[in-house]
């Protein structure tokens, strides 16, 4: 299984305030890897840290085995980095079809087929790809989102906060969004506050704490561990 992505000693933040402390991770081909943690502990930092979107003081990022670290948003995504940002993640006004156009907007080829490919994952897509993404539910907004992020083939997909603001039901729908785009061959690093559901589908997970690495292990491994549970799965322990 070879490496698509690798956070070496990372140490980031915004102008003079350090986020991200010798943060060390991994993403294997295939697979799902989730960061949870408390709120500020870092974890959509580290997504930005992989997208070029802030100042790596320390360490080095690797896609694929060559190093990426700080460089520029348009050129990680030329790359082979597809990032899925928490909020305005979509252009509303834009209908969905043509919104998954401009996921294709560097590519060469015609972006018909990978469409049709895109609403065959997500078959509500196909019902409402003339209607303006402004009109889709929360749930339906991030399948579009994802849609149109998987529309360059990405080595891996970087999603924050999938779920973030969604009903119960839509949150369990994108948890099962996931894991199928999984199935069919992407590589996902995952952060996530829903951290239970999360780890539930993840093949290993991290856990942040004040931007610094404090557990890690496979996803089952973590949800079953009780001391991770009583402090971050909001789950009594015995």
């Amino acid at each position: 299984m070879s490496r698509v992505l690798e956070l070496d000693g990372i140490s980031a933040g915004y102008g003079e305030t350090a986020i991200l402390h010798n943060i060390d991770l991994h993403v294997d081909e295939g697979e799902i890897v989730v960061i949870v943690g408390p709120n500020g502990a870092g974890k959509s930092t580290v997504m930005k840290a992989v997208f070029g979107m802030l100042n790596i003081t320390a360490g080095a990022v690797r896609l694929g085995g060559d190093e990426i670290t700080n460089t520029p948003p348009q050129k990680v995504v030329t790359k082979g980095v597809a990032y899925v940002p928490q909020s305005a993640n979509v252009f509303v006004s834009l209908s969905v079809e043509e919104n998954l156009e401009m996921g294709a907007y560097i590519s060469k080829d015609d972006p018909a087929p990978r469409i049709e490919e895109i609403y065959q994952k997500f078959p509500p897509l196909r019902e409402k790809r003339h209607q303006p993404a402004g009109s889709l539910s929360g749930g339906q907004r991030q399948m579009l989102a994802m849609g149109k992020a998987l529309m360059l083939h990405p080595k891996i997909l970087l999603l924050d906060e999938p779920t973030a603001g969604l009903s119960p039901k839509y949150r369990g729908e994108i948890f099962e969004t996931v894991h199928e785009i999984n199935t069919t061959g992407s590589t996902i690093l995952m952060v996530e506050q829903n951290a239970k559901q999360a780890l539930m589908i993840a093949d290993r997970g991290y856990v942040l704490v004040d931007g610094e690495n404090r557990y890690t292990g496979g996803g089952q491994d973590l949800v079953n561990d009780d001391e991770i549970a009583r402090l971050f799965l909001g789950r009594r322990t015995s």
